[in-house]
């Protein structure tokens, strides 16, 4: 397993990290099969954990939770709130209110006093970025976390967020967690530059396309994947994006074949050798999962097999940008285009 720090903070993380969203209903992942994953993992040398409480309505955490009582220490936790969490108005979003209630939710269901990484898991347009600074840089104070970051901001939102920081003299977004990956390369043109700009560590998601990249999708062979079922729409290639993804991971086989590679080594070193990318975030519902996803740990890919890639998809090219989660709202509502 390599190491990298994590942004400025000094701190080391693992470049390939655990991802726990597949943990409980999600997933269809028991206690044992999350607790096993983890154990795995840890013994592998992964040492930072990424879940949400949104992940099955907080049972991820719960499972987390148990999964690492006793060895609290060995591990870098990281969790998000932001996202709607019941049908309560102020149950969502990035107010203090919010925050300070979210958090304290995790904590009790993680089983721990702090977290070493807290994140906004989407920008909150409703909320101003001082009143989130500020609940953030009081949590941190109170000791209830170590760190806090941004997931799937777009670039100008992590600019401005820097800015207000500096403004009015909060402590600061330190970490970014976008989506990543050979088929989506879109942060390379923006989010990318600006996180090298402010020092920011960046834990990237998705870096095997929901499924695509992990060698279980292939021309002429049905496909079974757990993702797929819930998500056929994401996989139906009689539609033109995904026929453009299914062409491109032909091709991509073809790359990992010539040199030796399974497609999850590929992928996951391809993530990884980006000089803004800190960790990739891999996020199995298996043992068998996690498994072929580590044997990716030591993977550095030679200029000429990057190359290779850049060939298939173009750098910061998106290949499904209908996918993306960091669209500006007024993209996606007319109404806010023309107010």
């Amino acid at each position: 397993m390599q190491y990298r720090t994590l942004g400025r903070t000094g701190v080391r993380v693992s470049t390939l990290a655990l991802g726990a969203m597949n943990f409980g209903r999600i997933g269809d992942t028991t206690q044992d099969e999350a607790t096993a994953i983890v154990d795995a993992a840890l013994e592998a040398g992964v040492n930072l954990i990424d879940t949400a409480d949104i992940y099955g309505d907080g049972e991820s955490e719960e499972m987390v939770g148990r999964a690492i009582a006793g060895r609290r220490d060995d591990i870098v936790l990281a969790t998000k709130a932001g996202m709607p969490m019941g049908d309560g108005r102020n149950h969502r979003g990035s107010s203090r209110r919010r925050l300070v209630t979210a958090l304290d939710d995790s904590l009790r269901r993680l089983g721990v006093d702090h977290v070493d990484l807290y994140q906004i898991h989407r920008w909150d347009p409703a909320t101003s970025d001082e009143e989130t600074l500020s609940a953030l840089t009081d949590l941190q104070r109170a000791g209830k976390i170590r760190y806090f970051g941004s997931s799937t901001f777009p670039a100008y939102r992590v600019v401005q967020a820097q800015w207000a920081a500096r403004e009015h003299r909060l402590s600061r977004y330190v970490t970014e967690q976008p989506s990543y990956s050979v088929l989506q390369r879109g942060i390379e043109s923006d989010v990318l530059p600006v996180t090298e700009e402010y020092g920011m560590g960046v834990l990237v998601w998705s870096p095997l396309a929901s499924g695509w990249l992990s060698g279980a999708v292939r021309r002429g062979k049905d496909v079974t994947t757990h993702r797929s079922a819930f998500m056929p729409e994401r996989f139906d290639t009689a539609l033109p994006a995904n026929r453009a993804r299914l062409d491109a991971v032909e091709r991509l086989a073809g790359i990992a074949d010539a040199a030796g590679l399974t497609m999850v080594q590929l992928a996951l070193g391809f993530a990884t050798a980006h000089p803004a990318v800190t960790s990739a975030l891999v996020g199995p519902r298996t043992l068998d999962h996690l498994r072929s996803q580590l044997a990716a740990a030591d993977t550095v890919l030679p200029a000429d097999v990057l190359d290779a890639i850049d060939s298939v998809v173009a750098p910061g090219t998106d290949l499904a940008a209908h996918e993306k989660h960091d669209t500006p709202p007024a993209l996606l509502d007319a109404s806010l285009r023309r107010r």
